[in-house]
């Protein structure tokens, strides 16, 4: 008979994975299971980006896409259904848009994301984009000119975003040093094309707008397709921080035809970079012939005015006064002695008259004097120094003092007669 070990029943597995523990975990399966489950309730997305990788094994499209944008690329699938419906042009470097959904394997514990649809992103689209940007960024102003900075007339250093030993970096400066020998540069190469362009153009127009010593700032790109010029240089992010910049802006990116955003926000457009070196220095050349002119221009400005003072000395040298001066003294001695004559005629004539009118004064301040009455025959009696004028005022026997026209005389009055009654006073 054989003895049978009685079952002991295990411990209720836990419902939720938070109430997991080392005594008391899950089984594998169920997290697979669960995360199946979870995996598969995500709806299917539809991601836009750039195949890095296609390749094409027993019939499945095992493809790698990575962002436009950031640095970021995730593995896809199209199964061998799918992958005979894509669009023949869909190859590495192609631009899409895919509809995918996780698929988690629970056998393997492998995450695939499936592709049910894909889609090459056209030029035309791209372009749509593009100008849909550029009208939403202008009416955001963006583009106004009074945001545009003028460049300066000769820029102490240049700031030089540009591809490493790029043919648009050799054109700017073999051009700008032919113009201008003694420009100075300050380079910072960046991505020119791929889905690194807008990062690293704006990290380096940000470098640059730092630098003090940089005075203009130019973005130079050779020519090239649509999607390698217009598309990664209308990047928003990237002409967000071009508009943001105190540092002006030259934008030299492709041909003439070629016209990304970023034309639109820098503060000046170059058609390519040889156009952009001729607008940020001037041409040395030029400016010393421009100086030699204007030398020549001074140096005939100034004999001009030599000319003309020498022929206004000569004629004020052929002037009477000027060719006999002594006339001019001659002349003016006469006029001052013809001026002295007559002020002495003037003087003496007045000092005539003054005289006359002097001795017609003395005349009759003479003929007023008591010293002409004394003359007639008057005298003037005083008594005791006061002039007498009334016999009342002297009695018989006051001592008189007389004084006549030639001397004085000391009487003594002996009797004193009143005209005035016709009776002498004893």
């Amino acid at each position: 008979m054989t003895e049978h070990t009685p079952a002991h029943s295990s411990p209720a597995q836990p419902q939720q994975a938070a109430d997991t523990s080392a005594e008391n975990p899950w089984p594998l399966a169920r997290l697979s299971d669960n995360l199946k489950r979870y995996i598969e309730r995500v709806s299917p997305t539809w991601v836009e980006g750039q195949l890095i990788e296609h390749r094409i094994s027993r019939g499945h499209a095992w493809m790698t896409m990575r962002d436009l944008d950031v640095e970021m690329s995730l593995p896809v699938v199209a199964w061998a259904r799918t992958a005979r419906t894509l669009d023949s042009s869909i190859t590495e470097g192609s631009r899409v848009v895919a509809l995918v959904k996780p698929n988690f394997y629970t056998k393997t514990g492998r995450l695939t994301m499936v592709v049910n649809d894909m889609r090459p992103v056209g030029i035309g689209e791209l372009l749509a984009r593009v100008e849909r940007l550029r009208r939403a960024l202008a009416e955001e102003g963006l583009f106004a000119p009074e945001r545009k900075k003028p460049l300066p007339v000769l820029p102490n250093r240049i700031g030089l975003i540009t591809g490493r030993d790029s043919d648009a970096m050799h054109d700017v400066q073999r051009n700008v040093l032919l113009r201008w020998p003694g420009a100075t540069f300050e380079v910072v190469h960046a991505a020119m094309q791929g889905p690194q362009v807008g990062t690293e153009v704006a990290a380096a127009l940000h470098r640059l707008d730092e630098n003090p010593a940089v005075d203009v700032i130019v973005v130079a790109r050779g020519g090239g397709a649509l999607e390698e010029v217009i598309l990664p240089f209308s990047d928003e992010g990237l002409v967000r921080t071009a508009a943001d910049l105190t540092t002006p802006l030259v934008s030299a990116i492709g041909h003439e035809a070629d016209r990304p955003v970023l034309d639109d926000v820098a503060d000046f457009r170059a058609s390519t970079p040889t156009d952009a070196a001729k607008n940020i220095v001037p041409d040395a050349a030029v400016e010393l012939g421009a100086i030699a002119d204007t030398r020549v221009r001074m140096a005939q400005a100034v004999q001009r005015l030599v000319d003309v003072q020498g022929q206004q000395i000569a004629q004020l040298r052929s002037r009477p006064v000027m060719a006999q001066p002594s006339t001019m003294i001659t002349t003016r001695s006469d006029e001052i002695h013809q001026m002295l004559s007559r002020v002495r005629a003037t003087f003496a004539h007045q000092l005539d008259r003054g005289s006359d009118q002097i001795g017609q004064l003395k005349a009759r301040v003479r003929s007023l004097s008591p010293q002409q009455t004394l003359n007639r025959g008057y005298a003037v009696v005083q008594r005791h120094n006061t002039i007498l004028r009334s016999v009342n005022d002297v009695g018989v026997g006051d001592e008189l003092d007389i004084l006549v026209a030639a001397g004085r005389l000391s009487a003594t009055t002996t009797a004193v007669t009143d005209t005035t009654q016709e009776q002498p006073r004893d």
